[in-house]
């Protein structure tokens, strides 16, 4: 058997301590405000299951998503995509909300968090009980039609692509972040992808893909949530899209303090008050058993 050496014993006391003092720091900025806004991204739901996209210096841990033009141009593209979403649709279903949704939703029924805006699509805060928050980047659980912006449930446009691919094996798949999955060597030219079946138009998940615009309401009521905040909690996000930064950006501006949770470089480093360099979940669950 062997032991841990005094030093060793003595870094994981000091790495304790300093949780502790973090969590207590983070709980005492809390309590002198009422009106906090918080802007959460992928850190928050990786301990669902959910993987994030970005390292510790904010860099693609895997090929970026797809662009918004590739969709709508390409009928290969739309098939690669509608595969993978096939296959990653039931596990991303399945995720549950972790101990940072469930912490952070606590925090508003105290009447400390007045509005969540997540860049996050799986609705998780929801099912964690938050209901103030804005869906940034729209959410994978719709799909919505672009001629006619008819919209579906994504649970029953499941049942149509398997209706439409019986054939289809999916079980070897891995979730990826975006809700679908990783098929290695797959012959995407045979996956059949149903149109609206109201107008016949192109269906489309209802979030925000990259190069593509948020919703002018959305925008507006983000930067709302913002600017007219007492403080504002950066959670789980490197800030390295705009739309996010921008929030943060709108906060400093009017002198509301901005501070981190999050694992890693941030956009927004330079513009914090502090920052905990620690995983969501740690922190917001001990902030919640405080």
């Amino acid at each position: 058997m062997t032991h841990a050496s005094a030093n060793d014993r003595g870094d994981v006391t000091s790495a304790m301590a300093g949780s502790a003092a973090d969590v207590e720091r983070l709980a005492a900025w809390l309590a002198e405000r009422s009106h906090v806004t918080v802007i959460t991204g992928a850190g928050v739901s990786t301990e669902s299951g959910i993987p994030d996209y970005r390292d510790g210096d904010g860099n693609w841990k895997r090929s970026p998503p797809v662009q918004y033009r590739d969709f709508v141009e390409s009928d290969a593209v739309r098939r690669r995509y509608w595969a993978r979403s096939f296959a990653g649709w039931p596990m991303f279903a399945a995720a549950r909300p972790s101990a940072a949704h469930v912490a952070l939703a606590r925090l508003e029924s105290t009447g400390r968090i007045a509005r969540i805006v997540t860049q996050n699509v799986d609705r998780l805060h929801q099912r964690a009980g938050s209901r103030n928050v804005i869906d940034l980047h729209g959410r994978l659980d719709v799909v919505r039609c672009l001629a006619l912006n008819h919209r579906f449930d994504r649970g029953e446009f499941q049942v149509r692509l398997r209706d439409a691919n019986p054939d289809w094996d999916v079980s070897p798949a891995r979730i990826a972040p975006d809700g679908d999955a990783d098929l290695e060597g797959t012959d995407f030219g045979r996956f059949n992808v149903p149109v609206c079946e109201i107008c016949g138009g192109m269906l489309k998940p209802d979030v925000v893909f990259y190069g593509e615009s948020v919703p002018r309401e959305t925008t507006a009521a983000a930067l709302a949530a913002a600017e007219s905040a007492d403080g504002v909690l950066v959670a789980g996000s490197s800030l390295m899209v705009w739309s996010s930064f921008r929030l943060v950006r709108a906060a400093v501006a009017r002198s509301i303090e901005v501070v981190a949770v999050n694992r890693g470089r941030t956009r927004g480093d330079d513009l914090f008050a502090f920052k905990l360099d620690r995983e969501c979940g740690a922190v917001f669950g001990a902030l919640s058993r405080e």
